[in-house]
């Protein structure tokens, strides 16, 4: 290593968006080629890490803070800014661009109106259309402002996220097979049906729901790995042959879907998506914060695992997934509600959530024409990044 080699600073932004975190760039900023970029985040994140602390980059050691997101304006008729969103495994060096992240997709608007990418009122509310480059679809941002500036700070409160914020509400239009499955067969339901069997070697058959609503996911009963739903983070991340047999069922889900070519190529190449998810009926427990959750005030119990761990919450396209699921007969999620409902609360590890959900179904299938929640967003640190010059 030449001792001579100095630093780079690229402009970025780090930013909390929901309940997780990533370093925010604008696309002109970043290697137009696809590997000189990659190289660049994975540096930028501190991955791969063998150690798996990512002491040397912006990650936090977490799935849901080691994340990327590229901000452009859209040349798009009808949407404001494009984003893509990269998923930076941790221990090696890949990054994920297989996917949406939801959490994040709250900051993007705030981002782009502070980049000048889009114009807003002075006060009240910014309406920004985003279009989501992973998965190909439209997302509408309502970003308060007050005085010309995005307003960041409210009473707004998000389990799972330690201190209150603006509310910012996210609206997800016209859900279904994104172009990575278009080939895979009906557009919220990759196979056609609403649930399917799964054989997967060591774990057996397993009845899953294959969505694709969000992000392409598999959703199972907690029963069916002898579970309640209610585990926390830290009891069922101890558990390495539980997470082994998530990972196949997830694996085995993604070759099912058409998104990946053998299950192999899934835990290697795709581990973005699609997550699993698992669900069981109201329960009470004690989320990781202390707070209880009454089984009376939540419809379902769900957790989901991402990046091969449980989830400290909730994944924001997870829970769009799980509020189309709820909407439609026949699925996991709704056998496990007893019903269909268009608005849910389900109990999370950090808390419970509310969404909400409008489908239809049509000759081709089912589809959701908008899924609504609310999530909050903030600048941590702006500035630049710096990586050892290439």
């Amino acid at each position: 290593m030449n001792s001579a080699q100095r630093q780079v600073g690229i402009p970025a932004v780090y930013m909390r968006g929901g309940s997780s975190k990533g370093v925010f760039f604008l696309s002109e900023d970043l290697p137009t080629d696809p590997l000189a970029r990659d190289a660049v985040l994975l540096r930028v994140i501190g991955s791969p890490d063998p150690y798996e602390k990512q002491l040397d980059g912006m990650g936090g050691a977490t799935s849901s803070t080691s994340k990327i997101v590229v901000v452009g304006k859209s040349r798009r008729p009808g949407c404001d800014v494009e984003y893509w969103f990269g998923q930076v495994a941790i221990d090696r060096p890949l990054v994920d661009w297989s996917g949406n992240c939801g959490n994040l997709t709250s900051a993007v608007g705030p981002f782009a109106i502070r980049k000048g990418l889009v114009d807003a009122p002075r006060d009240g509310v910014a309406v920004v259309t985003l279009w989501q480059a992973n998965v190909q679809k439209r997302i509408v941002a309502h970003v308060p402002m007050r005085d010309g500036e995005v307003q960041e700070l409210g009473d707004f409160e998000l389990d799972g996220v330690t201190f209150p914020a603006a509310e910012i509400r996210l609206e997800y239009l016209d859900l279904g097979a994104d172009d990575n499955v278009r080939d895979a067969g009906a557009a919220m339901f990759p196979t056609g049906n609403t649930t399917d069997v799964l054989s997967v070697p060591d774990v057996g058959e397993v009845t899953v729901t294959l969505i694709n609503a969000g992000n392409p996911a598999v959703f199972i009963a907690a029963e069916t790995l002898g579970l309640s739903g209610a585990e926390s983070p830290e009891d069922l991340n101890k558990d390495a042959a539980l997470l082994a047999r998530f990972e196949a069922i997830r694996a085995h889900g993604a070759v099912a879907m058409g998104l990946a070519e053998s299950v192999e190529y899934a835990s290697l190449k795709r581990q973005h998506t699609p997550k699993i998810a698992f669900f069981g009926r109201p329960a009470s427990y004690m989320s990781s914060s202390g707070k209880p959750v009454r089984a009376e005030d939540i419809d379902l119990l769900a957790r989901i695992v991402s990046m091969g761990k449980l989830h400290h919450a909730m994944t924001g396209t997870g829970a769009v997934a799980i509020a189309a699921a709820a909407a439609i007969p026949g699925t996991v999620v709704n056998k496990i509600l007893g019903d269909v409902k268009t608005s849910i609360r389900f109990g999370h590890p950090s808390g419970t959530l509310a969404v909400g959900a409008y489908t239809q179904q049509t000759a081709e299938g089912w589809s959701v024409s908008k899924a609504v929640m609310s999530r909050s967003a903030r600048r941590l640190m702006e500035g630049s990044v710096l990586i050892p010059q290439p």
